[in-house]
């Protein structure tokens, strides 16, 4: 990763705990190419890291993020020709909106202002939201004559339901923190300096607990709502057969045996 990535996408380690925090406040922390590939690496380096047990992914300033910053990306070659735009939102924002949903351990969005396009999108993919009272989510696309992309139309009415994700990305209205929790786009809205000891709270609890059945429970319940009961319930078999043969599995059973706390190593 060059500096200029690093220096804008602030990461650091804490009680097993991975901060990740876009730091371009001039900008909103629109996010350019540069950050986007470094956040996705971080969240593989997360997920493969042992000692690494959960993640927060915040910003500096005040905005969370405002969205793609296109000015960011390499440079096209030649013409756009039909496939090109496509080509750019899968290898670009869906990238990123998965390698959230698809991290191995949870991530928690810590957000601090406004969340616009793909910003709404990267928070709205972290397994829990907690939200700055002067934090905003917008759909933005609309005011621009765009269709929704980062898996907008994908999340947000599994959040919301579909008539309320209409109505929020048919009008593109900015979403206060307030009403975001009332919808159920976000789980806790707190005071603009609580914000990150709430996250760190949260993110240590999360740290100390048994991250393998974590991550297997993500994944069944990301999962859930795209496929039948039947398949439903065999994934949920298949990962508490998997979950039995971890440390932790074996550590929450014996503690509650011998009437005590159980001491999870995310093993």
């Amino acid at each position: 990763m060059t500096g200029i990535a690093e220096d804008e996408v602030l990461h650091r380690i804490e009680s097993g705990v991975s901060w990740i925090t876009l730091n371009r406040p001039e900008a909103m922390n629109a996010v350019t190419w540069e950050q986007r590939e470094r956040v996705i690496a971080l969240l593989a380096e997360a997920s493969a890291d042992p000692t690494l047990r959960a993640v927060v992914l915040t910003a500096t300033g005040k905005g969370f993020c405002a969205g793609a910053d296109l000015r960011g990306s390499p440079a096209a070659a030649g013409e756009r020709v039909a496939g090109d735009v496509a080509r750019m939102i899968r290898l670009g924002a869906q990238r990123l909106i998965t390698a959230v949903l698809d991290c191995e351990k949870p991530v928690l969005a810590a957000v601090n202002g406004t969340a616009a396009g793909i910003g709404a999108h990267l928070a709205l993919a972290c397994d829990l939201v907690i939200a700055a009272e002067s934090a905003r989510f917008i759909e933005v696309f609309v005011r621009r004559g765009l269709v929704p992309d980062g898996g907008g139309a994908y999340l947000l009415p599994r959040l919301v339901g579909p008539q309320k994700a209409k109505e929020l990305m048919f009008f593109g209205d900015a979403v206060p923190a307030a009403e975001a929790e009332r919808l159920g786009l976000v789980n806790r809205v707190v005071p603009a300096e609580e914000l990150e000891a709430t996250a760190r709270e949260w993110a240590e609890r999360l740290a100390q607990g048994p991250t393998r059945a974590l991550a297997l429970t993500k994944q069944l319940v990301n999962a859930s709502l795209d496929g039948d009961r039947a398949a439903a319930l065999a994934a949920e078999a298949t990962a508490q057969e998997i979950n039995m043969t971890t440390a932790d599995a074996n550590e929450g059973v014996a503690s509650f045996v011998e009437r005590r706390s159980p001491k999870y190593v995310g093993r």
